[in-house]
């Protein structure tokens, strides 16, 4: 079967508590009907005025049981935030996911943005880029060369190896969520790939255009071959029976979904295909195992 791009799928974060059994079956679902990747959310809880707090399950636990109950499939972060754990304790978590899933990880980082998980849980939000930036520094090196000695404004990692080390010798690939320009000009030198969120770009042609000739531009400007970063988006799908998907942040507004019929979707793929995208992590509407099955017409279609 030959697809113009890999096609994952998001798993449900906060739109309605999912229990693990049913987490389990989504994610065999989506293995079994020849998806390439699931992706779960890493955050801790939604809080906002006149909302009940929500919040998924914690997202490495999730990631290593789902790397047990699966075989095949490629999975990771949607993004990790660099920062609910100690960048070495994450390199730690990412290595031994590694192992679990003989090298099915993809590791997306970022930085973070709704502080009150952060106030909640104790973690500090100030100073995010900057913190970010040394973050990355360790987490890159430790699953890349597997050692470090760091002395940071934020990170003191002292005489840190990564031992023992996963099935790939560099390690997973890594991802940056973020279209900031210093995020980009700090990760772009070294990352594998880029993704946005559909909200980044409005889940429309004209705005992820705009956001890849921004990572184009960068890429020149650092000194990287905008060629060897993977481009990845999470587009907004609703499927015929879908009625609005919960969001986990109730200001973000409304975007445009992409329909969900079978044809439309492929055509719609293999438009981002065109336009340089090489995965997709479908956020869809609603998220369900019906939802996910349903997929597979449309995978049939674009390998045809």
């Amino acid at each position: 079967m030959t697809r113009p791009m890999k096609i994952g799928v998001q798993l449900p974060e906060v739109e309605r508590v999912v229990r693990w059994p049913e987490l389990m079956a989504m994610a065999r679902a989506a293995e079994r009907i020849g998806l390439d990747s699931i992706w779960v959310g890493d955050h801790l809880m939604y809080r906002y005025p006149d909302q009940t707090e929500r919040g998924p399950w914690e997202a490495w636990s999730s990631l290593a049981a789902l790397a047990v109950a699966t075989e095949r499939i490629e999975l990771g972060p949607l993004v990790a935030s660099i920062g609910f754990h100690s960048p070495a304790m994450i390199a730690k978590k990412a290595a031994t996911i590694e192992e679990i899933s003989n090298g099915r990880l993809i590791l997306g980082l970022g930085a973070g943005w709704h502080e009150p998980e952060y106030r909640a849980y104790g973690f500090p939000f100030d100073r995010r880029a900057s913190r970010f930036e040394e973050a990355f520094t360790v987490i890159r090196t430790l699953l890349r060369e597997g050692e470090i000695d760091f002395d940071g404004a934020y990170f003191q990692i002292r005489d840190c190896v990564l031992v023992p080390r996963g099935p790939r010798p560099q390690g997973p690939p890594l991802v940056i969520g973020s279209f900031g320009d210093r995020m980009l000009r700090a990760t772009l030198p070294h990352v594998d790939g880029w993704n946005a969120w559909y909200a980044d770009y409005g889940n429309t042609h004209e705005g992820l255009a705009g956001l890849l000739a921004k990572v184009d531009a960068i890429c020149v400007e650092v000194g990287r071959d905008p060629r060897e970063i993977e481009r990845s988006v999470a587009p907004l799908v609703q499927m015929p029976w879908g009625t609005g998907r919960v969001s986990g942040d109730p200001t973000m507004g409304k975007f445009p979904p992409i329909s969900g019929e079978p044809d439309a979707l492929a055509a719609e793929l293999r438009t981002l295909a065109a336009m340089g995208i090489g995965h997709v992590q479908l956020v869809l509407d609603p998220i369900t195992i019906d939802s996910i099955v349903a997929l597979e017409p449309m995978l049939a279609i674009l390998g045809s």
